[in-house]
Formats: C-alpha cells, structure tokens, sequence
C-alpha cells in the first residue's frame, strides 16, 4: 500500500525569549493510506508539533522534508488533502451548526445550493440530522465535536489531523465518540493521525500506535495492534485488547524511565 505520509529527517526547533527549545529531533515516519496512526508519548513530547508539521502550519528545521500523497505538505494543503480537528470545536455561535459546516467550502466559493447539500451529508454522516439549524451552544460537547469532525470532512480530505480531540470530554462521552470516530473512518476511508495522551483510547482506535520520547521528541517506537475491527465495547473487555494495551503501556513506560545502563 502506498504512504499518505513520509516524514524524513524532521526536526523542529523553537526560538523563544532568547531561548532555544528543540521540540522534535531527526523524526522519521511512514504512514499507509487508510491507516489510523497515533502519536502518543508524555507532554510537551513533541506530539502536537509534529501533527503540525504534517499539516503544514509550521515548518521542519533545514533539512527535514514532508512529503503528503506524494507531494511536498504545503501543496498538499493548498490541494485541501488536509481536514484537521482540534481539542477544541472552534465552531461559531452566530452560525448555524448547518452554516458551521459549509464554513470552508463557502470561503472556496462553493455554490449555496452544492454546500448546504455536502452539509447535511456530513451532518448525517455524523448523526447530527434535525440540528443543522441548532446553534453551537445548543449542543453537548460530544455534538460539537462531531459538527467539527463534519466540518473538517467538508473538502472530502484524504487525511485528517487530529489534535486530542476528545480529551475535553467525560468518559462516557468520550467513548462513544471513539466508536463513532471509528465508523466514519471506516466509512470514508480517510486517513487519521491522531494525537492523545490516553494509552486505551490509542490502543482502541488505532492499527498503529507511534510512541514519543520526551523532548526533543523522536519515534521512541511503533507498536502495531492486531485487532479486529470492528471495535466495540466488548473489545476493551478482551484477552487480546489488554495485551495490546500493557504493550503500549510498557513502550510509554520504558521512554519515561531514567536511563539504567552501567548499573
């Protein structure tokens, strides 16, 4: 299968108050089309910067290359390959959550009868039919998150970049999102990186799950997790899902733990 993404030699350093902060330092990562990668590792690891780097808000150090679907990340952006997802809905209140929804394809000029009509597939897609005309803050946080998940799909992107788009949620919330976020990539066929903090949220949701070293950050290791989907709530309750779970659990461990050689 061919890479969506290939990360070579990324570093990225910042240069703050007179400071220097190396965030990330000679990354290398390929990613499969249609896989659900993600970046898991402690704060301030690196995780964040490097989706960023992917989606071409910021740029790898000299000598560092991105390459998206074959072509460098700024054309891929400009191509609109990219959907990205933050912690944060970011939806507008005066908007409709309809009107949320067509936001970017009315910047691009799309006509208002061919965007009210994308909208409301996603919306459906999502399962937000019957509140296309509810305000942002009519919603459940979950029902925000689902609006910017259709948002993010409006330009049917090949990869979506998403930056721990649930960690503001209650658990229950949480999960049931985890389960939607997985049925609509199966259904669309995207692409995802994911960024989270949560060893069982990665370890449900993903075929790979890429762990940081603390900064800079580097790709500590890559852990891919057989299991079957579709993925249900029985699955976190299985023999094999706790497996892969203590494995990712160990890998995050084992870049957290002070060196020990010599002793």
């Amino acid at each position: 299968m061919d890479n969506a993404i290939s990360i070579q030699s990324a570093s990225k350093t910042f240069h703050v108050g007179g400071n220097t902060v190396a965030a990330l330092s000679d990354v290398n990562l390929e990613i499969e089309q249609g896989a659900f990668v993600s970046l898991l590792g402690p704060s301030g690891c690196g995780k964040s910067t490097l989706l960023r780097v992917i989606g071409d808000l910021i740029n790898p150090d000299e000598g560092g290359s991105v390459a998206v679907l074959g072509k460098p990340a700024k054309k891929a952006r400009q191509d609109r390959d990219y959907g990205m997802v933050f912690q944060q809905p970011g939806l507008m209140d005066w908007r409709t959550v309809q009107k949320n929804v067509e936001l970017p394809l009315q910047v691009a000029g799309v006509g208002a009868t061919e965007r009210a009509a994308r909208a409301k597939e996603l919306l459906s897609l999502v399962r937000l039919d019957g509140f296309e005309n509810h305000r942002p803050r009519q919603l459940s946080g979950g029902m925000q998150q689902r609006a910017a998940i259709a948002r993010a799909l409006s330009f049917e992107p090949k990869i979506l970049l998403m930056d721990e788009p649930l960690g503001a949620l209650d658990e229950m919330n949480r999960e049931y999102l985890q389960r939607e976020l997985l049925r609509i990539w199966r259904e669309t066929g995207t692409t995802i990186v994911f960024v989270t903090h949560s060893v069982s949220e990665a370890t449900f949701l993903s075929t790979d799950v890429v762990v940081m070293s603390p900064r800079p950050g580097r790709i500590a290791e890559r852990i891919q997790i057989d299991l079957p989907y579709p993925r249900v709530d029985e699955t976190r309750n299985s023999e094999a899902f706790h497996r892969a779970e203590t494995e990712v659990r160990e890998a995050l461990h084992s870049v957290l733990e002070p060196t020990t050689a010599g002793v």
